[in-house]
């Protein structure tokens, strides 16, 4: 069940990247993110509620700043680069950029958690590389430009590095702590960032404008529910239920679901190099998490 668990958090996840890559044509990332974590959040209430109870996580006050600054740092800024990505780009070639996730954890517990890399895990990071640079290659097509694939890629990387920090930064909390509770809180900080910046750059009224003007609100509240509460949910059970290096990388079947499903929902170019690039990204990643 954990691998089962495991692979429909990858396709929840993909599917729900394919109606934000479609809702995101009309609504801008900023505002796609804080309405999905807005309505993330408030499922989180009830959910919390049931699974814990209401007594409170017995966090310390740097536990506390932990939490916090990873919502900010892992959803409210690293989701909104994402989307970013997704409008520039596409959704195949972002989701194969996001494939850089495991590597960046990986990375960044050897240097702020100690961890011990292994020299065939370097080759691994190298092969996740060259996967990304077979889908993201243009040449002599004009599907998306070249400057919007070079920001794109910036933002995809810059996106999955600071949801790579994030979990870095809670995971010794998470380890000791309510799952739900620190998931929970860091939804909460997240949006909360998202509403003070809104009210520090004065940007209420355009985020208003946008909310108020007729968007697909079907796709934007399935995809929400799809991309930060259930495939949260499935992610979780994975963990749970198999090894954690065998649930990350069945969760990095995410990128071939993407392609697939882009292919299939929003017509976007299936060629050898964007299949040849997800094998090669798979091969880095297994590489990368098999120790």
């Amino acid at each position: 069940m954990g691998e089962f668990f495991s692979v429909a958090c990858a396709a929840c996840w993909a599917l729900a990247v394919v109606l934000f890559r479609r809702s995101g044509e009309s609504l801008p990332a900023f505002e796609l993110n804080l309405f999905k974590n807005v309505l993330a959040t408030g499922l989180m209430v009830p959910t919390i509620l049931l699974v814990d109870g209401v007594s409170w996580p017995a966090y310390s006050s740097m536990e506390w700043l932990v939490v916090v600054v990873s919502g900010v740092v892992g959803i409210a800024v690293a989701d909104t680069w994402y989307l970013r990505a997704l409008n520039l780009m596409g959704a195949s070639r972002t989701g194969v950029v996001a494939s850089l996730y495991s590597p960046f954890v990986i990375v960044l517990s050897i240097l702020f958690l100690g961890e011990v890399l292994i020299w065939w895990q370097y080759f691994g990071f190298v092969l996740v590389l060259g996967g990304i640079l077979l889908v993201t290659w243009r040449q002599n097509r004009r599907d998306v430009s070249l400057r919007a694939i070079r920001l794109g890629v910036a933002f995809g990387a810059g996106s999955v590095l600071m949801m790579a920090a994030g979990i870095v930064m809670v995971k010794p909390v998470l380890e000791s702590e309510s799952f739900m509770w620190t998931m929970g809180v860091r939804l909460a900080a997240g949006t909360i960032g998202m509403f003070l910046f809104l009210y520090m750059t004065r940007g209420w009224a355009r985020a208003m404008l946008h909310y108020r003007s007729k968007q697909p609100w079907t796709v934007i509240v399935v995809g929400s529910l799809l991309g930060s509460y259930v495939s949260m949910m499935l992610w979780l059970a994975g963990y749970k239920l198999t090894q954690a290096s065998v649930a990350s990388v069945l969760n990095e079947t995410a990128a071939a679901f993407i392609v697939l499903f882009a292919w299939l929902f929003l017509k976007e170019e299936m060629n050898w190099r964007r299949v040849a690039g997800i094998c090669l990204t798979f091969s880095g990643v297994g590489l990368m998490v098999a120790f």
